[in-house]
């Protein structure tokens, strides 16, 4: 019989078929975290909706109770008072016709676009540029907003966007490999509590199927859905 390596003695070993409760796959995922870097700990949820269909889709933000371990850069689209609010509460790009035109030009150094109402029809020109990479602001969303310090803040603090994939599966980050466990868990509630709030009318029957907690490159573990959530 060959040996393991030092990497697979490491790793937390889990039978493929098995759902976990939600600690015990914790831990495991952990464990298979063994790169040498801080590995993402992430949730793949697969959900009975068909997003085809506008009454099906999901769609929201939460913020994570212990952060995602990600530095986010925010960018907003403000003048004024309400660009002073931007900075103050920590913006890493404000402007309005000069942002333009520097996101026109190709860059592009936010994870998070923020615009006042007033701003919207200057940002309406971007649709092609910052829609297909999620950042088009959405007033739904909380990105559209005349409280621009308090949605720069909840940026930067652990607030995460979700969306459902057309295979009817939602995957978020809820944190890095050196959290505690308790945190990641914490995160974890937070996450599946939105997800269950934001069930849309069209969805019928059992709404959350199964729920999947991976690292970056670590092993998949399935998690009876059951033990997740409050």
């Amino acid at each position: 019989m060959a040996k393991l390596t030092k990497k697979q003695k490491a790793q937390g070993v889990s039978d493929p078929l098995k759902l976990y409760p939600v600690d015990e796959a914790l831990s495991l995922v952990k464990a298979n975290a063994t790169a040498k870097f801080d590995e993402t700990i992430e949730v793949a949820v697969n959900l009975n909706v068909d997003p085809r269909h506008a009454d099906q889709m999901v769609r929201g933000m939460v913020t994570l109770p212990k952060g995602t371990g990600k530095t986010v850069r925010v960018g907003v689209f403000a003048r004024g008072a309400k660009a002073d609010e931007a900075r103050e509460a920590g913006a890493d790009v404000v402007g309005a016709e000069d942002l333009l035109e520097i996101v026109q030009g190709g860059t592009i150094d936010f994870d998070r676009c923020i615009a006042t109402p007033d701003m919207m029809g200057l940002v309406g020109r971007l649709g092609k540029v910052l829609g297909p990479k999620g950042l088009m602001p959405n007033p739904k969303l909380g990105t559209v907003t005349m409280n621009v310090g308090e949605a720069v803040k909840a940026a930067k603090g652990g607030q995460i966007e979700f969306r459902v994939e057309k295979a009817g599966i939602i995957h978020a980050g809820l944190g890095k490999a050196s959290f505690p466990q308790e945190d990641l868990k914490a995160n974890l509630d937070a996450f599946m509590d939105a997800l269950v709030k934001a069930k849309p009318s069209g969805a019928k029957g059992k709404y959350v199927e199964k729920v999947a907690l991976s690292s970056t490159q670590g092993k998949r573990v399935k998690v009876d859905p059951a033990t997740v959530g409050a």
